[in-house]
């Protein structure tokens, strides 16, 4: 046993010095939000603004951009006679495909002249901080595998198939999503370029055959059939102030068919347009009724562009100069808008057709208005001819799968077996009781065999193989998604930590954060593992807990980190990441400690250093995940049972690694980890000292020793009761079932059915109460101030004249006043199920969960609101 200590003890001294000595692949985050040059998108000279010669290694000299969408020509020399080497490309340029960031990887392009990829440059991405923590040397690594693949190959993320012709790359661990989506980038932006310059074969597509009615149309049925779209630029969208007025409003249409064209060029206007199109020829219109912003932008003042519309089909773009503009001089379709900017656009490719889906993209700058930085983005609007319009109807397209889509069919065993992994989980938990009657305080393995092996593969195979754990990164980032604009991509993306939120969310609500936390959390589990070992190899007399006083303080830590990571995340996303590296999760199984700085991987093995003495130190003391979780935990449905006697006997509050049973036997969930060791105790007749009392009792009269009944008690032998059972002292504590003292409001007693409902709904929504205006009136009376004001900035963020960030403030402060003045008041919340009328006493805590969860779904509520009612205006 002592070699066994030697070992165990030398072990943990090399795995320390290897976090700290180790030598890191640490790359610099200089791609990591990179400031790029404003006018980056708009520049004829962009290899002025951005390395071309660090992705065309060869070259000396760059042309100006040419063609659309825009390249560069690489060349040998400056001067003649010169030859020329390849091509240069913008990835943004071509494709705006947006990365598990939501945003896409900007990627400098170079492509020789027999399309093979010589360079590739990461200039800007907001990958490795969101979510996933992907190291950028790995990306950078992952674009290495390009050089010398033509773009005429067929290129995939995963294995080589090379019976299909298929190229495999490598993926990067942790991040498939975002490597899907850059293949895509490349590979677009590489096709687009080689079809125009002739190295692949140009796009071909069916010309559009038209199905004539005669009919005219007025303005709002060809609106209503999606003849005429609408592409709307708010100045909130493009970092200006909000306001009554869009940045920018434009309509546009199809010109050629002959139903769409005569109803709004009339008969002569439209038969006038026909001439002066040649064979293959396509034309639009736009119309700009709102906003102060012209389409027209800077680059038709000064060499005929119009630089700020485009229309793009599949990976084709195409721009206009002033000799593809006609002058629209009216419509005279019925209802039609008033404007003050028009004009008829042609397109003069033959690769363009109007039986397949287009798109017109509006591109502008957006300012950051935090960092006043700027950068080029594109505002779209999709278009497709109804298929009653085409004859035979629209023709099929194989669109490729969205990138998370992807990821979910070619990981599609992997994903079911994590399904069937939480499915288990849950129903082992949920048959709790039937397992801990099965066990006794000196044999838990009908317990442990099931929770130990869910540690190992928590560790094993979701934390380092999937790198699945959870991140207070993804609360943040499905708060504000909930508040502001919810997008299921971004979080199907990665469907091993999509399906481990659906299990938490669930699981939180049936009963409290301790199953994830205890049970399925790979840093929790790693922990605990940890601490296990340490004390089947000897380190058991050096294993201590802190004394209550000082864990009942620092238990609020984490409560304090997850506050502050929330409030700094309403300022600035992009802190609150940074600040979240409180979390040593990133660098244990997503980045690795070996990828890490020595902050970093000192931090990891400090934690689970003090892991070997103390149980689970990060998860009780500092995760602000586990703070997030806890506070719903406070509603969970289902809790661990008590006994009358559980108030005055301490073996279970002894025993309790989280030290979450108070000195009156009451279990806390927002701190337990459901280890269930106190349920073991609960029905074990020979640990739990009641009922060991009651049992040598029995023994000694020669009494029946009947089974536990679900009460923790003996089932009475008859006349006897259980309260024969309670001890005198227990009798008079309180009752440990209960996390506080029970209370019935007054307002809910003898309610039913609607009647019921009406005082439910009334009391969530008004906080006011008889016994506070009897002990706080002033606090009461401010409140109404209060409340007319918040309801005022709901109106004006209608409106548009309040932003996001001001109503988020002024919710915030009602939810704290809330707080204070049912605290004074309303002193009480639910225990169990919302349908059932059990209240109890609530504490400071219990009435911060309570409004800060039922705040969150209102706001979230009056938001989706606002905006449907904004939309629809």
């Amino acid at each position: 046993m002592i070699s066994l200590r030697r070992q165990f003890a030398t072990l943990l001294l090399v795995l320390l010095a290897a976090l700290w000595l180790a030598p890191r692949a640490h790359a610099a985050a200089g791609a990591y939000e990179a400031e790029l040059p404003a006018e980056l998108a708009s520049a004829r000279d962009m290899c002025a603004l951005v390395p071309c010669k660090d992705v065309f290694p060869g070259a000396s000299h760059f042309s100006e951009r040419k063609g659309q969408p825009p390249y560069v020509e690489a060349y040998d020399q400056a001067s003649e006679p010169r030859k020329l080497l390849g091509y240069v490309m913008l990835s943004t340029d071509i494709t705006d495909t947006p990365a598990y960031s939501g945003k896409p990887v900007v990627t400098l392009i170079g492509m020789d002249t027999q399309g093979r990829f010589v360079g590739v440059k990461v200039l800007k991405h907001s990958e490795p901080i969101l979510l996933l923590g992907i190291p950028e040397s790995a990306l950078l690594k992952f674009n290495a595998q390009y050089l010398g693949k033509s773009v005429a190959d067929k290129i995939e993320v995963g294995q080589s198939r090379p019976d299909e012709n298929v190229l495999g790359l490598d993926a990067i661990s942790g991040a498939t999503v975002t490597v899907i989506a850059q293949n895509q980038v490349m590979m677009a932006s590489g096709s687009a370029v080689a079809r125009q310059v002739g190295i692949l074969a140009p796009t071909v597509r069916e010309p559009a055959r038209y199905a004539e009615t005669g009919k005219r149309l007025s303005w709002a049925e060809l609106v209503q059939q999606g003849t005429v779209q609408r592409l709307r630029v708010l100045p909130e969208q493009v970092g200006l102030d909000k306001g009554p007025d869009p940045f920018i409003e434009l309509w546009f249409g199809d010109l050629n068919h002959p139903d769409i064209g005569k109803s709004l060029l009339g008969e002569n206007g439209w038969n006038n347009l026909r001439l002066q199109l040649k064979e293959g020829e396509h034309a639009f219109f736009i119309v700009r009724t709102g906003g102060k912003e012209s389409f027209k932008g800077s680059g038709f003042v000064r060499g005929g562009i119009y630089d700020r519309v485009q229309v793009r089909q599949g990976a084709d773009s195409f721009t206009f100069r002033d000799l593809d503009a006609l002058n629209l001089y009216g419509i005279e379709a019925a209802g039609a808008p008033s404007y003050n900017e028009s004009v008829i656009f042609i397109i003069r490719s033959h690769a363009f057709s109007a039986a397949y889906p287009w798109k017109l993209s509006f591109l502008g700058n957006r300012v950051d208005r935090a960092t006043g930085t700027r950068s080029f983005t594109s505002f779209d609007t999709p278009y497709w001819l109804p298929a009653t319009m085409l004859q035979g109807g629209r023709p099929t397209i194989n669109e490729p799968d969205a990138p998370w889509v992807r990821v979910w069919k070619s990981r599609a065993v992997e994903i079911a077996l994590f399904a069937v992994l939480l499915i288990a989980v849950t129903v082992v938990y949920a048959l709790r009781e039937k397992l801990t009657r099965l066990s006794t305080h000196k044999n838990k393995w009908p317990v442990n065999a099931f929770k130990y092996s869910f540690w190992a593969l928590s560790i094993g195979w979701i934390g380092f193989g999937a790198m699945a754990q959870p991140s207070i990164t993804q609360v943040l980032t499905w708060f504000h998604a909930l508040l502001f604009q919810w997008t299921w991509s971004l979080f199907l993306s990665d469907p091993f930590i999509f399906l481990f939120w659906i299990f938490i969310i669930v699981t939180v609500f049936l009963f409290g954060r301790g199953l994830f936390c205890g049970w399925m959390c790979p840093f929790g589990s790693l922990q605990e593992g940890i601490y296990k070992i340490a004390r089947a190899v000897g380190f058991k007399r050096f294993q201590t807990q802190l004394p209550q006083k000082w864990h009942d303080r620092l238990k609020w830590v984490k409560y304090a980190v997850f506050f502050g990571l929330l409030v700094v995340s309403m300022f600035s996303m992009g802190l609150a990441e940074k600040l979240a590296e409180v979390e040593p999760f990133k660098t244990t199984f997503l980045v690795g400690v070996m990828n890490r700085a020595w902050p970093y991987s000192l931090f990891v093995a400090a934690i689970l250093g003090v892991s070997i003495f103390i149980e689970r130190p990060y998860c009780k003391y500092i995760c602000p995940l586990g703070a997030s979780l806890a506070m719903p935990s406070t509603f969970r449905w289902f809790g661990l049972k008590r006994k009358q006697d559980c108030n005055s006997c301490k073996a279970c509050a002894v025993g309790c690694g989280a030290q979450a049973i108070d000195a009156d036997g009451r279990i806390d969930h927002r701190e337990c980890l459901h280890c269930l060791d106190c349920m073991i105790l609960y029905t074990d007749t020979k640990g739990c000292p009641p009922l060991a009392k009651e049992r040598k009792r029995r023994e000694k009269d020669g009494l029946e020793i009947t089974p536990i009944g679900k009460n923790g008690y003996f089932i009475p032998i008859h006349p006897a009761t259980v309260q024969d059972q309670i001890s005198a002292k227990a009798a008079k504590g309180p009752d440990p079932r209960w996390p506080t003292a029970p209370v019935l409001p007054q307002t809910k007693a003898g309610s039913r059915s609607l009647r019921w409902m009406a005082k439910e709904l009334v009391d969530h929504l008004w906080p006011w109460s008889r016994e506070g205006w009897a002990s706080r009136r002033a606090l009461q009376i401010a409140g109404f101030s209060l409340a007319i004001a918040a309801s005022v900035a709901w109106v004006m963020t209608a409106l548009g004249t309040l932003s996001s960030g001001a109503i988020i403030g002024w919710w915030f402060g009602w939810s704290v006043y809330e707080v204070l003045i049912r605290l004074s008041g309303k002193r009480y919340v639910k225990d169990g199920p919302w349908w059932r009328d059990q209240y109890r006493r609530a504490g400071v805590m219990d009435m911060l969960s309570y409004v800060g969860f039922k705040n969150l779904l209102i706001g979230a509520a009056l938001f989706l609101a606002i905006k449907t009612v904004v939309g629809l205006a």
